[in-house]
């Protein structure tokens, strides 16, 4: 339970430390957190299909398949419910926060909730993968989230700021976001820790939720201001580094 709590604080807290890098670089080039959130990308890519939905098919031995396809759709399909509900990361972080500095305050917090909302199922698969019982895949899966939080933590400062939102309440923002992650850990593990005939189905549902945010959101972010090539090579990047991962931690 330590090393789950802990993992938990350590994929919340990728989101302050990008707050923090956030108040520090203001000004860093689109192409620069491009190949960061990118790579990003390729990690949690690979982390959903080697480290959730292939052992969801694995654990659900004769229905495995049903469960993992069952539980893909049911994932994507309850973050597309949330994206009814709320703007889409990419149309907030790459636009109109940019064209118009002086965005009003409400819009901003849309912004934030939006981020905060989103964290809720990255946590949740993160505490899945250590209710399957394989604690090297859910440091893995963790490693990845915690990876894409951190750009994701830099771009909530500069539009918050540009509102006129004080530094000590935009840092509580960006806090709050990563505790809603700890939050999502907490309740994935404890979820499949109480019931072993659900672990098939989470893995899949957590599996599905990432590839929703990457296919939704990331990669049409990191290809909106340019840089698609070598956004590209970075997803790729991380994708075969956390296949090395997976390869050698076995």
């Amino acid at each position: 339970m330590e090393i789950v709590l802990l993992t938990a604080l350590g994929v919340g807290g990728a989101t302050v430390i990008g707050s923090c890098i956030g108040f520090a670089f203001k000004n860093l080039s689109h192409k620069f957190s491009d190949i960061v959130l990118s790579f990003a990308a390729g990690v949690m890519l690979a982390a959903a299909v080697l480290g959730l939905i292939l052992p969801a098919v694995e654990y659900g031995e004769d229905w495995g398949l049903l469960y993992a396809v069952v539980g893909i759709f049911a994932g994507a399909l309850c973050l597309n419910l949330v994206d009814k509900l709320v703007p889409h990361l990419h149309k907030l972080m790459g636009g109109e926060e940019e064209k118009h500095n002086n965005a009003n305050l409400s819009k901003v917090l849309l912004f934030v909730m939006a981020i905060a909302i989103h964290n809720l199922p990255e946590g949740l698969a993160a505490g899945v993968g250590f209710g399957s019982g394989n604690t090297a895949q859910a440091l893995t899966i963790a490693g990845g989230i915690a990876l894409q939080n951190i750009p994701e933590g830099m771009v909530i400062i500069g539009p918050m700021l540009a509102a006129g939102v004080s530094k000590k309440k935009t840092f509580l923002c960006a806090l709050a976001t990563g505790l809603v992650e700890v939050v999502g850990t907490l309740i994935g593990y404890f979820a499949v820790s109480i019931s072993e005939a659900v672990l098939p189905f989470m893995l899949a549902f957590a599996g599905g939720t990432m590839l929703y945010v990457i296919s939704d959101e990331m990669i049409p972010e990191t290809h909106a201001h340019g840089s698609q090539r070598g956004a590209t090579y970075a997803l790729l990047v991380g994708f075969c580094l956390m296949l090395a991962m997976d390869v050698w931690l076995g």
